[in-house]
């Protein structure tokens, strides 16, 4: 099987590791920065297990990776998958196209650039918690999900697929029906952009004492803001037919903000995640420039607030969180 990944974030590594090392499987690297790969990478996991994978071939040129592939996955940030997807078009061919997690646009660029027929997946959410440990060389998996779930189009033989995506992802897989389940998500477009705006609304200027832990100093306001963004987004997916998606309570096994807030406080492999911020003279600022800014907002949860917009549905909270995260970026120039 050959695999063509775009991109070389923490994500990109791992999924690059735990993929190339699965036996049959070739793979390349689409990445801007091709000259700091190795062609020998080294994934290591929470319990100590490694795996050992050898690149193919990494380039920052779509025909020397993306012609000739079984699968190519996107393992990239909001504001780059649009410009990929073009760049890529010529040398799809039969492959299928993907991306590591749906809730930043890929399908409502995916359907605009290759069009109705393109063979597309997306995964719902991100198949494992990365981080870099040397770039191009070795990578962290954080954490594995129990499931991942899967939405296929034009997929010939959906289940042949989905066990060779559970194969490669050594997770389990299940699929789901429309591409609305995965594209719209109350994971990192929710989870994250509430979080922000519950930290730094009010606060934008203050130097703070320390870089705030993101998930282990989680608050209650925090998750209050949660439960009722995540109230309107519910009401957007009746209105769509989506009925699959669990809610954050129900996904987080809480009942309230309290409850809420223990959990995400209490999730081990979210311990010493730090929040988006900068060290200065006397302390630390929020970092608008980080991709929870660049990337939550205007490719995350901006696709949640328009189709709300579109659909009649009021989102009070959604756009106050909305229309702060924009503002951000908006007056400080910030690209997204």
């Amino acid at each position: 099987m050959k695999i063509c990944i775009c991109g070389g974030g923490s994500l990109g590594h791992v999924c690059a590791g735990v993929m190339a090392s699965q036996q049959g499987v070739e793979l390349n690297i689409l990445s801007g920065h091709p000259a700091d790969w190795q062609k020998h990478i080294i994934v290591t996991d929470p319990n100590g297990k490694q795996f050992e994978a050898h690149i193919n071939t990494v380039s920052n040129l779509p025909a020397e990776v993306a012609a000739n592939q079984d699968i190519i996955l996107l393992c990239l940030p909001g504001y780059l998958i649009e410009k990929t997807l073009h760049a890529i078009k010529p040398y799809i061919g039969h492959a299928a196209v993907g991306t590591v997690v749906s809730s930043t646009g890929f399908f409502f660029f995916a359907h605009d650039i290759l069009g109705k027929d393109a063979r597309l997946f997306g995964f719902q959410r991100v198949p494992f918690i990365s981080r870099v440990v040397e770039y191009g060389t070795s990578a962290a998996l954080l954490g594995y999900k129990p499931t991942l779930a899967v939405v296929l189009e034009n997929i010939d033989n959906p289940e042949l697929f989905r066990k060779d995506l559970e194969r490669l992802f050594i997770t389990p897989v299940t699929l789901l029906h429309s591409f609305y389940e995965v594209a719209l998500s109350n994971s990192n477009p929710i989870l994250h952009t509430g979080r922000l705006y519950s930290m730094f609304h009010g606060r934008e200027d203050e130097v703070f004492d320390h870089n705030i832990l993101f998930y282990k100093e989680w608050t209650d306001q925090a998750s209050q803001l949660l439960i009722d963004m995540d109230a309107e987004f519910f009401q957007l997916l009746d209105k769509l037919g989506v009925h699959t998606l669990p809610t954050l309570l129900e996904y987080y096994e809480s009942t309230d903000a309290a409850s809420l807030t223990r959990k995400i406080q209490s999730i081990p492999a979210f311990q010493t995640i730090t929040s988006p911020m900068i060290q200065v003279p006397g302390g630390w600022i929020p970092d608008f420039s980080s991709r929870y800014f660049s990337e939550d907002f205007p490719f995350g949860l901006h696709f949640i607030h328009s189709l709300a917009q579109r659909e009649g549905i009021p989102t009070p909270h959604i756009h106050l969180v909305y229309e702060w995260g924009t503002q951000i970026l908006n007056h400080r120039n910030i690209p997204s």
